[in-house]
């Protein structure tokens, strides 16, 4: 037998409907926002995540899918979104259209690490990307509609907000992070030793417990904005206010991505234990022009679906499930089989859910297999039920029967 690859997951028809509904809540609440789908490839030229995501960040240092095509071309399977969604926005000139361009995805993503509870090598995200807008109101509606999606789904997250600066003002405070992590060095893990150097704020992102005790002492980042960037975070929250969105402020965020500049957020969940962020994302003015494209100011998030999907269970959040089978219609023998096939097509043409025999089932059978399925109703043709044009149907909650014909069918079911 060969076995699904390690770190995927099979989303079985039993559990689909879950999925549906999470994605059709996220749909309809990006429509509200004005936001409209974008649908990029699965992969990309590996030079897009190198230059967009950071080659000093852990995913491209060492999740990515990287493999080289028949042509000899770097192609890596996208880690995220977001930089593919801003390829997108550049190739196709949509910075010459309607600002600013909000847009949707729900796209899988992939990264090689170590399989866990709410992480795996396949995953699924949600993310809004906003194009052209640089004020802080376009960081609050972006945080705004994470939180509507969030509380549409039942669950009850904190917010955490932060500010990291522009490349003006982190400049400053890579230099105060390099001089506090200096006298550490030889504690540091092998990985922060290399960031000291590339990149000092990934030293603030770094999950082993070593590293997190000494940066719960390096410098705020907040100590060191400029003014321009300090009076944009004081903005936010003045809109977060008027949104009625409830945070608190954590110097500690900087995400795990390169592209980000100033404001950056991330929902949290204590339901989930460590892994406990359900959803991040923040501003990424630079990025366009990283990737070839003019100046462009740019906001948005991302959210793991098998993440919300994990916390929505555990926090006991009931999902409604599709409807059940209207009408099972059974037949006794092969005339009768044809009739309830003929009734089937007619009742579904009309928008009602019915199902019918494709096994030569007996009757007693049909009738376990109507039951397995939740079917309402099982209506029976037998060869008198064909003589009189007119079925004999019992409702399977209360056990009653009752004759229906043929013709009238559509309406009974309707109702």
């Amino acid at each position: 037998m060969i076995n699904i690859p390690k770190g995927t997951k099979d989303v079985l028809p039993s559990d689909s409907y879950k999925w549906q509904y999470v994605e059709k809540v996220a749909r309809d609440l990006a429509g509200l926002f004005n936001a409209k789908e974008i649908r990029t490839p699965t992969f990309e030229h590996t030079e897009l995540f190198a230059r967009g995501v950071g080659d000093t960040t852990d995913i491209v240092t060492k999740e990515m899918y990287t493999f080289l095509d028949k042509g000899n071309r770097s192609i890596t399977l996208k880690p995220e979104g977001t930089a593919g969604t801003g390829r997108a926005f550049i190739e196709n000139g949509l910075i010459s259209g309607a600002l600013p361009a909000k847009m949707f995805y729900i796209t899988p993503a992939f990264r090689y690490e170590r399989p866990q509870a709410g992480r795996l090598r396949e995953f699924h995200q949600f993310g809004l990307e906003t194009f052209g807008a640089s004020g802080a109101d376009a960081d609050a509606e972006t945080i705004m509609l994470a939180d509507s999606l969030l509380k549409k789904l039942g669950l009850k997250v904190k917010l955490y907000i932060n500010s990291i600066g522009c490349p003006t003002c982190r400049a400053k405070y890579n230099q105060a992070l390099k001089d506090f992590f200096g006298s550490h060095l030889e504690e540091l893990c092998f990985d922060c030793k290399a960031r000291y150097e590339k990149n000092p704020l990934r030293l603030l992102d770094c999950k082993e417990e070593t590293c997190k005790n000494i940066n719960a002492d390096a410098p705020s980042i907040l100590d060191y904005l400029c003014d321009d960037c300090s009076a944009h975070f004081e903005t936010l929250k003045e809109y977060l206010a008027l949104a009625g969105i409830a945070y608190e402020i954590n110097p500690r965020i900087v995400r795990g991505l390169d592209y980000y500049t100033r404001t950056v957020f991330e929902f949290v969940s204590d339901n989930i234990g460590a892994q406990g962020t359900v959803c991040g994302g923040g501003r990424y003015d630079g990025l366009i022009k990283q990737l070839g494209g003019n100046d462009c100011p740019a906001v948005g998030f991302a959210v793991g679906i098998e993440r919300l999907l994990m916390v929505m269970e555990a926090t006991g959040v009931e999902i409604p499930k599709p409807a059940p089978v209207k009408v099972y219609l059974a037949g006794m023998n092969e005339e009768s089989r044809k009739q309830a096939f003929a009734i089937a097509c007619k009742l579904r043409e009309n928008g009602v859910l019915a199902e019918t025999d494709h096994m030569n089932r007996s009757i007693k059978a049909q009738f376990k297999y109507a039951d397995k399925l939740g079917a309402e109703y099982v209506a029976v043709i037998g060869e008198s039920e064909l003589l009189e044009n007119a079925f004999n149907v019992k409702n399977m909650q209360t056990g009653e029967s009752e004759k229906v014909a043929f013709a009238q069918a559509v309406e009974y079911f309707s109702k």
